[in-house]
């Protein structure tokens, strides 16, 4: 790909940036404060594409780019690799996980019940346009069951592991300063397991629902039918330096196993998991999962293609480059084209068919 250097404008590229700043105003800890508060979904989503769980980033991120989420993710990750790893948390398990959500579409009975939630599962998308006109939206309380669920519930694929439905579960030793870390390494392929869930995790939203969607209709080998779909918040345990174990934090979290039909006497599973409550993401990512074993090359279910086509900041930066100047790029286009026209036009006032060169392919 040619480029050219741009020269001069300094001042036209400054004032456009303060045009943009203008348009989005004062940015203050109050702007920061409400977007946090008021919209923790869009939060979430943020802090899981980021790789970086802090709210109040994540909300300055959306206040400094005025809403751009992918503008909003690039700047959050480029502030994360200014900072120090502290510590590496011991990994969450499902039956830890502070509970709040948990349902299963493939077993009605499940161990521990299935628990809605908050969900807008069940009700009439309606614009409360009635807030437009100043008359505030104020929800119902909720009214509080007589027993409150258990906070923590049981894995539904360890139960179905003892009832022989799930092959059992592959025991791993590996020390946590060797699991790879995708936001420090390369993404190599194949893929190892842990930077494929990786990779999903911080994938983003959109990207992975399109390709997990395709795989959905048709386009995968496997048809999703959600085994365990669970939102929670899960402590982040670290150990100290004297040795004993202790919560840093609790992070909101979103899981979601996904199965398929039986084979070689087991059901199928796929997993994903994420930062924050995205339901979509963990669902489609969990089916992207499903479908990456024995996947054709180039098919949307084929790890190479979702999670290349999936990174957020790659796939943004690369589509943004293509504002840069291609000045070189184009000439050579159009002078290609006046060529062939030329010799077309020589070629027909000699009577002669012209037949024209084959293009080269195109450099990316």
């Amino acid at each position: 790909m040619a480029y050219v250097a741009t020269r001069g404008g300094e001042r036209a590229i400054e004032q456009a940036e303060r045009l943009f700043r203008q348009d989005l105003g004062t940015i203050d800890a109050n702007r920061v404060e409400t977007i946090r508060s008021t919209m923790p979904y869009l939060i979430d989503r943020v802090m899981g594409e980021a790789s970086l769980y802090d709210e109040e980033l994540a909300a300055l991120a959306l206040a400094q780019t005025g809403g751009e989420l992918s503008e909003a993710v690039l700047v959050l990750r480029a502030w994360r690799t200014t900072q120090p790893r502290l510590s590496i948390a011991r990994p969450v398990q499902q039956h830890e996980v502070l509970t709040q959500r948990r349902i299963s579409a493939a077993f009605k009975d499940i161990p521990g019940g299935q628990i809605l939630g908050p969900t807008l599962d069940y009700s009439h998308r309606v614009l409360a346009t009635d807030v437009l006109e100043g008359k505030p939206f104020a929800p119902p309380a909720v009214d509080k069951a007589a027993t409150p669920a258990p906070a923590r519930q049981p894995s539904l694929a360890d139960w179905q592991r003892q009832q022989g439905l799930v092959a059992p579960a592959k025991a791993s030793n590996v020390p946590p300063e060797n699991i790879p870390d995708l936001t420090r390494e390369p993404l190599l392929f194949p893929a190892s397991r842990a930077h494929r869930l990786q990779s999903l995790a911080r994938a983003e939203t959109g990207g992975v629902l399109a390709l997990g969607y395709a795989a959905m209709r048709g386009y995968g080998n496997a048809h999703p039918t959600v085994n365990e779909l669970r939102l929670g918040e899960a402590n982040v345990v670290v150990r100290h330096p004297r040795g004993t174990e202790f919560a840093a934090g609790r992070v909101r979290v979103s899981q979601a196993e996904v199965t398929s039909k039986e084979k070689g006497g087991y059901l199928e599973l796929g997993f994903a998991a994420t930062f924050g409550w995205n339901e979509v993401k963990v669902i489609a990512a969990a089916t992207l999962d499903l479908n990456s074993a024995a996947a054709p090359v180039g098919s949307p279910v084929h790890e190479e293609f979702y999670l290349y086509h999936t990174e957020s900041v790659e796939a943004s930066g690369f589509c943004i480059h293509f504002k840069l100047p291609h000045y070189v790029t184009f000439q050579s286009i159009l002078d290609a084209m006046r060529d062939a026209k030329a010799k077309q036009a020589a070629a027909e006032a000699k009577g002669e068919a012209y037949v024209a060169e084959p293009e080269e392919e195109p450099v990316l």
